[in-house]
């Protein structure tokens, strides 16, 4: 299960706000730093907690101080219409996330645009967090595992379960997969 403490989601908000603000990618931040690619990403994701020591090590990089970090509350996003070169991709390979909006920071909803290639696959590790989740699918088939529970979905069927049960998406069939999903709270 991924990490579900709600601190290491609010230092992984607020750095993510930092680093974007100083124009800095991800991997840019970590050579500053010091630290690993992956630590940025697992921070950002909320996946982990840093250490006082190294989170002030990682925001010497941007460089900001802990004071100014954790008194800092970014503002939600307020734009309500977005253009479809304007959902922000979070995803790589054969599996497309669009995620609407630039940042989850004060929205209790994740709404993606999924978009499964031929083969396109969640991994063969089902996984789960802390959240419930739903979706229709809009064209193409896919396989959804939920605990020992599996089901073939296409066009106009749709899911929605705990997303703590152990989960996986695996497209099927001769066409890509494309599904509109939801997720609350957020997951990153």
């Amino acid at each position: 299960m991924e990490n579900t403490d709600p601190d290491a989601i609010e230092v992984g908000l607020r750095l993510r706000a930092f680093r974007e603000h100083a124009s800095l990618s991800q991997r840019a931040l970590a050579k500053k730093a010091g630290v690993t690619n992956s630590t940025i990403s697992l921070i950002e994701s909320g996946k982990m907690n840093p250490s006082v020591g190294a989170l002030k090590r990682i925001l010497e990089g941007i460089p900001v101080g802990l004071s100014e970090f954790f008194a800092y509350e970014p503002e939600g996003e307020k734009t309500v219409f977005y253009a479809a070169e304007e959902l922000t991709e979070i995803s790589k390979g054969k599996l497309s996330l669009k995620q609407v909006g630039t940042t989850l920071y004060g929205r209790a909803m994740m709404i993606l645009l999924e978009t499964y290639d031929i083969g396109g696959d969640t991994g063969r590790v089902m996984y789960g967090h802390e959240a419930e989740e739903g979706g229709i699918v809009v064209s193409g088939r896919i396989e959804v595992t939920v605990g020992d529970q599996r089901k073939i979905l296409g066009p106009g069927d749709a899911y929605y379960f705990d997303s703590r049960n152990p989960h996986r998406f695996r497209q099927v069939g001769p066409e890509k997969c494309v599904i509109v999903s939801a997720c609350t709270p957020p997951t990153f």
